[in-house]
């Protein structure tokens, strides 16, 4: 069986920091406390303590033996050891970049890191397959990038759940998404706690396992209340979107919550609601990922089929389960060997365009 891993993230390895520190020292240093982090526009990245605390850094990486995720080399042969053919990755320092203030720096630093994952995904004969990120927040330059984001052969472009004055929904991202449509390039959902984007649930707490418990599903589920009722789809229909790190089992709830205030009072949305909720699943606007141990998996599939559903394995970091985070997918007993084939490889493909 043929296995994509829809959302691992590459550990980036230290070239990057230390190229980004000599392009601008006076914006990237290494943490003065010790700690294997880098302090970026004078934040820390991850910030670890205070509300909405994110990971600490040294507990980041998965504590499995034999893991060797800071090479080609090392990947490729985790990747064989849990049965995975393909894999496309994520950042992980790199989730910072929607969150750079500085519009210049800001672009800077992901044409340097789009780059970094393409020289890094090249020797490994499209097996490692990488994501773009983008300054999304600074208008047209984040165009700009996309496109020569897709020009390097990158195969998803990173977006934040919310940015920081606005939500996925806001008319300034037309442009954006209208870009994203016509170079095919789909968007993949992703954020992540203590990298100073916007703290939706998680100021409530400042235990990074607490904050870990409701950041992914609430911040996903704000994207998709505002790419869904917002309008988005209805917009830029060919638009493929991926919500990701939040397993599958909280969107048949929230689809169907959505559908309620769609049926009752989706005319009070002020850019006008077009269709129910689940038509964009079913269009092939709306993919996610999931955990494949999860006990609901075959109850989604029941009520909102198998076409959007997509393994993840979220190698390397420390709540994946490599070396045996595809085992449930290969043996469970209660979904059907099509849905399995659809979940290990062929939504995937069809959403990243891959070959």
């Amino acid at each position: 069986m043929q296995i994509i891993d829809a959302d691992g993230h590459v550990a980036e390895n230290p070239s990057l920091a230390i190229e980004a520190m000599k392009r601008w020292p006076h914006r990237v240093t290494a943490s003065a406390d010790g700690k294997p982090r880098l302090v970026i526009e004078g934040r820390n990245y991850p910030e670890d303590s205070g509300p909405g605390a994110g990971c600490p850094p040294e507990h980041g990486i998965s504590k499995a033996s034999d893991i060797n995720c800071r090479s080609v080399e090392g990947v490729l042969g985790d990747a064989d050891r849990d049965h995975i053919n393909t894999m496309v990755l994520y950042p992980s320092l790199g989730l910072c970049a929607p969150s750079l203030e500085d519009p210049e720096f800001a672009a800077g630093f992901a044409r340097l890191y789009n780059q970094w994952i393409a020289d890094f995904c090249a020797p490994a004969g499209g097996r490692l397959r990488g994501v773009a990120v983008t300054p999304i927040e600074h208008g047209q330059v984040a165009v700009d990038v996309m496109r020569e984001a897709e020009d390097l052969g990158l195969v998803a472009t990173l977006v934040p759940p919310a940015l920081k004055t606005r939500n996925l929904d806001h008319p300034d991202l037309d442009p954006f998404y209208a870009a994203a449509v016509e170079l095919d390039m789909p968007l993949g959902i992703h954020g992540a706690p203590g990298i100073h984007l916007p703290k939706i649930g998680v100021d409530r707490f400042t235990n990074y396992i607490q904050v870990h418990c409701i950041s992914f599903p609430f911040d996903q589920m704000t994207a998709m209340t505002a790419m869904v009722s917002g309008g988005v789809f209805d917009r830029h229909p060919g638009l493929r979107v991926a919500f990701l790190e939040a397993g599958v089992g909280w969107v048949p709830f929230f689809i169907d919550r959505l559908h309620e205030h769609f049926e009752k009072r989706g005319d009070w949305i002020e850019r006008g609601w077009k269709r129910d909720p689940q038509e964009y699943v079913q269009a092939g606007n709306i993919f996610v990922t999931c955990e494949p141990e999860e006990p609901i998996l075959p109850g989604v599939i029941d009520v909102l089929g198998d076409d959007f559903i997509m393994f993840a394995s979220d190698y390397p970091h420390w709540d994946g389960g490599w070396p045996e985070s595809t085992k449930h997918l290969r043996t469970r007993p209660d979904i059907s060997e099509d849905a399995r084939t659809k979940i290990a490889s062929l939504n995937a493909q069809r959403f990243y365009g891959l070959n």
